[in-house]
């Protein structure tokens, strides 16, 4: 299937590891371009090298408001333009309510809250018709998890904002939608199953709760967010995709 995402180009936050990595590189290999970001410049530019001529990386703070209109600038003197943007930010710390500080509270909304929005919407402003805003979440959107409190309150708002930009923007021909990754098998999620005191005990009963038994592949996420942000979902727009092999447990 030709997804028709030959010569598009993208941004792609937080896309030296993990689950925006996964994305970027499923992305390339179906002929997009990218602009990659990450904290560390050189790391950005050895992840970038890695990918290949069609991806450019850039040391980047989602919580600096001129990042957006200074990605969004990389992309089109690099590449001539943007067609979509997927915003995706490390987790934020783990903990019950008890545990997490004003500070911590403070700074992951800056960072995973405030800098999706103000990304987001400096995108909207600019975006062409046909354009994109995907956004990386989580299943927290859907079903709080245990000992991720500040996820689980930031979130659920991520996902109510980017319905409600959605609707916004869908008249100009711009579509907005997000993934809800749960296990997912990247360094975050072996941290968090360390935290347990044992990692493998931890994974073997998280694995056991999900439908078809196992953590996904960093692949089949990037798979799942190139469809979603290519022109074959032309006509989705507005909706949480879970990509969590069936461990939610609502529709």
């Amino acid at each position: 299937m030709d997804l028709g995402l030959k010569d598009r180009v993208y941004i792609v936050t937080g896309a030296t590891r993990g689950l925006g990595l996964a994305a970027a590189r499923e992305l390339i290999a179906d002929g997009a371009k990218a602009v990659i970001t990450g904290r560390d410049a050189d790391t950005a530019a050895a992840v970038a090298a890695d990918l290949g001529p069609n991806a450019v990386g850039v040391a980047a703070d989602n919580s600096d408001p001129e990042t957006a209109a200074r990605l969004i600038a990389t992309a089109r003197e690099r590449f001539g333009g943007f067609d979509g943007v997927l915003i995706s930010v490390g987790g934020p710390p783990a903990g019950l309510t008890a545990d997490i500080t004003d500070a911590q509270w403070q700074a992951a909304f800056d960072s995973v809250f405030l800098g999706a929005v103000r990304f987001a919407r400096t995108a909207a402003e600019q975006l062409p018709s046909g354009g994109v805003i995907g956004f990386v979440l989580s299943g927290s959107v859907r079903e709080p998890i245990p000992g991720l409190t500040v996820s689980n309150g930031l979130r659920p708002g991520l996902a109510g904002f980017a319905k409600s930009l959605s609707l916004e923007v869908g008249p100009r021909g711009i579509r907005v939608v997000g993934l809800l990754p749960a296990r997912i098998d990247t360094d975050r999620v072996r941290e968090l199953d360390a935290l347990s005191g044992d990692a493998d005990a931890s994974r073997e009963r998280n694995a056991a709760a999900i439908p078809l038994r196992r953590y996904g592949t960093p692949s089949e996420f990037g798979k799942a967010a190139a469809f979603l942000l290519s022109p074959a979902a032309s006509y989705l727009t507005g909706l949480m995709l879970p990509v969590d092999g069936g461990a939610l447990h609502n529709f």
